[in-house]
């Protein structure tokens, strides 16, 4: 027989029952519908899990700090060399240190006068080239130049304008609020940093000392986006090239007849790699190198584990449903078989192939599948929509806090609901096509039908 004429009489023959094919698609519709939309609020969950974390800071950012990591490593050094170790690592986009120099006595001042002042412990050294791989937005400027970055260049953070003090005027009364006051007005800073002259100043360790007070002139870079998660210098802080810091405090301790303390390295450093699925992998070769480390990872994955748990126990409520249904196509076809078993008879008769005979059954059932699936999809994101649109949802999902829907579905769901649909018709079916095949055909003949 012709693929045509198998297809031709597979639909002849749903169609001579209508009503009972069509509560047999029914069923499947049923369950197709339970698994996808039970799966989708499963992905709807890990989403607004995932955007819970992205909120608590960055997913692909690793936090090293230089001292044991209490597993059994040995300590090392966190210094350039490790760090350049570091960046070689698979997965690894960029490392920088995070270098503070809170032991020297230096400011900003705005001009040649010391009425407007910074402290330096708000600026922090990093190497040039990690801003950008940070993440870290702009609201004015360019950033570190790849090439010909100029000596002292600095950038700010979106609020360090109100950092600046008056000396001028009594404690108390010497900063700018940059929150709105009752009327609502935010009043200007003191300061404009991508206009003004600024410049960094060395102060002596005792007023009666006669040390030399050093002076770098500041170059304007940019200023960067609030974002606390990326850390407290975009808001009132600023980032400079670590070289330049380093300078600054080597010449602060050479004026003052001191002895720069011995390198044990940097506190702390970070890592920025390529996605989440490389955080544990690189973490754990850090931790190797005997360094403490901490990231998102620590918290994402139970909580990962805990919404996969979900999923999997929705899922599992949607395939009963679909179980059900299989015994119902079975039980369909079963029927289907009793009721034309004189007709199977007459087609072997005539020299029609076993094969044949089973392939008819297998496409009956196959298609009950199918099409209860394709309309059990379509329900699913009816009631998907239902869903999002008035906030239903099952359990404690975190979508409703962050933003993201309480029911999502994926194309990778809708192809496997469809597979699954399909194939849960072809396995009911299979019995009862075997079964098909191996009637007598001189005893069916003898049936009455």
């Amino acid at each position: 027989m012709k693929i045509s004429d198998l297809i031709a009489m597979c639909f002849q023959n749903l169609m001579r029952r209508k009503v009972r094919t069509l509560l047999t698609v029914v069923g499947v519709v049923v369950g197709t519908c339970a698994i996808v939309v039970m799966i989708s609020i499963g992905v709807g969950m890990q989403a607004g899990t995932d955007a819970m974390l992205a909120s608590m800071g960055d997913l692909t950012l690793i936090e090293v700090y230089n001292y044991g990591s209490g597993n059994g490593g040995t300590q090392a050094k966190l210094d350039d060399e490790m760090l350049a170790k570091i960046s070689q690592m698979d997965g690894v986009v960029v490392v920088t240190p995070f270098y503070n120099a809170y032991d020297i006595n230096a400011s900003i001042f705005v001009g040649k006068t010391e009425r407007y002042e910074m402290s330096l412990n708000n600026v922090v050294g990093i190497y040039p080239e990690a801003l950008s791989a940070l993440g870290i937005e702009l609201v004015d400027g360019n950033g570190f130049p790849v090439d010909n970055l100029e000596p002292y260049g600095i950038v700010f953070g979106q609020y360090a304008a109100y950092a600046f003090r008056d000396n001028n005027k009594k404690p108390g009364y010497n900063y700018v609020d940059r929150w709105p006051d009752a009327n609502g007005k935010v009043k200007d800073p003191f300061v404009d940093l991508k206009k003004d002259d600024l410049r960094i100043v060395t102060e002596k360790d005792d007023e009666d000392s006669n040390a030399k007070q050093y002076e770098y002139e500041l170059v304007y870079y940019g200023t960067m986006l609030e974002d606390y998660n990326k850390g407290y210098e975009t808001s009132q802080g600023a980032y400079m090239n670590i070289k330049d810091l380093k300078k600054i405090r080597e010449d602060y301790y050479k004026a003052n007849g001191r002895k720069l303390p011995e390198d044990s390295g940097y506190e702390n450093a970070k890592v920025k790699v390529t996605d989440i699925s490389k955080v544990k992998e690189v973490q754990d070769a850090i931790e190797e190198l005997g360094f403490s480390t901490w990231s998102m990872e620590s918290i994402r994955e139970p909580m990962e584990q805990q919404a996969k748990q979900q999923q999997l126990i929705l899922g599992g409520l949607g395939a009963i449903s679909l179980f059900v249904a299989a015994l119902g196509i079975a039980n369909t076809m079963m029927m289907s078989i009793y009721e034309r078993t004189r007709e199977i008879g007459v087609m072997k008769v005539l020299g029609c192939f076993v094969g044949n005979i089973r392939t008819i059954f297998l496409m009956e059932a196959g298609c009950i599948g199918f099409f209860g699936g394709v309309i059990g999809i379509i329900l699913s994101y009816f009631i998907s929509f239902l869903m999002n649109t008035f906030g239903i949802s099952f359990g404690d999902s975190m979508g409703s806090y962050y933003g993201t829907d309480v029911s999502i579905i994926p194309p990778w769901l809708v192809v496997l609901g469809l597979v699954f649909a399909t194939l849960i018709g072809l396995v009911s079916g299979f019995y009862p096509a075997n079964r098909a095949v191996k009637i007598s055909a001189l005893e069916a003949i003898k049936t009455d039908g």
